[in-house]
């Protein structure tokens, strides 16, 4: 399994709060940076997720596309972002559920 994130409109650079909460967890994003979403992207993906902020995303059949609406930890107070990263977990978790054999879901 291969996970990519990547926005319609990325910033130049990560925000610090997103990269601190994750920290927090042993996430290391020093050297992460925003990307571009591409045809490209898409097309390579199972599984596409926004996350309620009205991104423009391409379309395409056989895919399956969720919005989580969630708060963007760039408006969000420390505690809010620990609470947005720890929803993604949890909704990301259960996602696995759905589209991976019992035997290989991580607990």
């Amino acid at each position: 399994m291969h996970v990519r994130s990547a926005g319609s409109a990325p910033s130049d650079a990560l925000h610090p709060r997103a990269v601190e909460v994750m920290h927090e967890i042993g996430i290391e994003l020093a050297s992460a940076f925003p990307k571009p979403l591409t045809d490209d992207v898409v097309r390579a993906t199972d599984v596409v997720i926004t996350m309620g902020r009205g991104d423009a995303c391409p379309i395409y059949p056989g895919k399956r596309y969720e919005d989580w609406d969630l708060r963007d930890p760039a408006d969000s107070t420390l505690k809010q972002a620990r609470e947005v990263r720890d929803e993604i977990d949890a909704r990301v978790r259960h996602l696995l559920t759905e589209i991976l054999p019992a035997s290989t879901t991580p607990h």
